[in-house]
């Protein structure tokens, strides 16, 4: 009885040994499960932080990258632009060289022509006394056409150059002036009214010499004419009735008579002189040639260069 209460007291210790053993390794299954999970769910987050890592890293290199391009493309615009500049400039620098060639060249003249200001304004009153001498020469030996009014101008010449308030450079100026119109007076198709020498008329229809054109005549000893001047080549006059001519001829010095179909010429002279016919050739004699003519020359070569820089002006 005892031995069978003993076995029995055994099986059941030792079945509740085995429950609690598997109760055991239920719960120490229980717990690896729970761990597993729990390391499982951590492993998922730490990949999903990664994973949203890894796209934030790489949406910011993709707008790095963008940034990159559009700092590229606007390097490369810039880039272009100054190419463009530059190709303008190289165009703009060939073209200027040559102004700044010439424009060094003229500089170099004028520091030239500086150098020389000192020795030229000493000589300046005496080259312009001899300027005007020169001047009333020329006059004399000219044409006698405005004798009076081109002598006057010597005269007002020669009374600034005694004027010590003109300056020599205003002086100067004004001697080139006179000079200018000079030269002017040869270039020129002139016709205006006036009187001649009656005495120097007659003397010519004779056959005789005569004087010289005295334009301040007496009336009772002169003759209002029409007259024409084809530069410094021919100085004529021709009466209102076109009967009487005559061609100034410098060598002999006095009127010389034209025939009919010089005054003919004359008056067709008169007319286009007077813009009152279309210009054409004339056929008249000449009152001196070239060879005869007197020449005009300046003293000095600064004052030449002088006046060709104020005639260009």
């Amino acid at each position: 009885m005892v031995r069978h209460t003993l076995n029995r007291w055994q099986a059941g210790l030792a079945l509740s040994l085995a429950l609690a053993a598997t109760v055991a390794q239920v719960s120490a299954d229980e717990a690896m499960s729970a761990e597993t999970l729990s390391k499982e769910t951590l492993s998922k987050e730490a990949l999903s932080k990664e994973a949203l890592a890894a796209e934030e890293a790489q949406a910011a290199l993709q707008a790095r990258i963008d940034a990159a391009d559009d700092a590229t493309r606007a390097d490369i615009e810039a880039l272009r632009e100054r190419q463009a500049e530059l190709r303008q400039l190289t165009a703009y620098n060939r073209e200027l060289a040559p102004r700044l060639d010439q424009q060094a060249s003229t500089l170099d003249e004028r520091e030239a022509a500086l150098d020389a200001v000192g020795d030229t304004r000493e000589a300046l009153p005496g080259m312009l006394r001899d300027l005007v001498e020169r001047l009333r020469q020329w006059i004399e030996a000219d044409l006698p056409f405005l004798k009076k009014e081109r002598l006057a101008r010597v005269d007002g010449l020669e009374t600034q150059l005694a004027n010590g308030e003109v300056s020599h450079t205003e002086a100067l100026d004004r001697v080139l002036a006179a000079w200018r119109r000079e030269l002017d007076y040869g270039r020129e198709l002139d016709a205006w009214r006036g009187l001649v020498d009656v005495a120097s008329m007659q003397a010519q229809a004779n056959g005789a010499p005569a004087d010289s054109l005295q334009a301040g005549a007496d009336e009772s000893l002169s003759r209002e004419v029409d007259f024409l001047r084809i530069g410094r080549a021919g100085l004529y006059y021709l009466t209102p009735d076109g009967r009487e001519g005559g061609v100034w001829k410098a060598a002999a010095g006095e009127w010389q008579p034209l025939n009919g179909a010089e005054r003919a010429e004359l008056d067709k002279g008169l007319r286009i002189a007077r813009d009152q016919r279309a210009p054409e050739l004339l056929s008249l004699p000449i009152s001196q040639t070239v060879s005869d003519a007197p020449r005009m020359s300046a003293p000095s070569t600064a004052v030449n260069q002088h006046s060709e820089k104020d005639g260009d002006a």
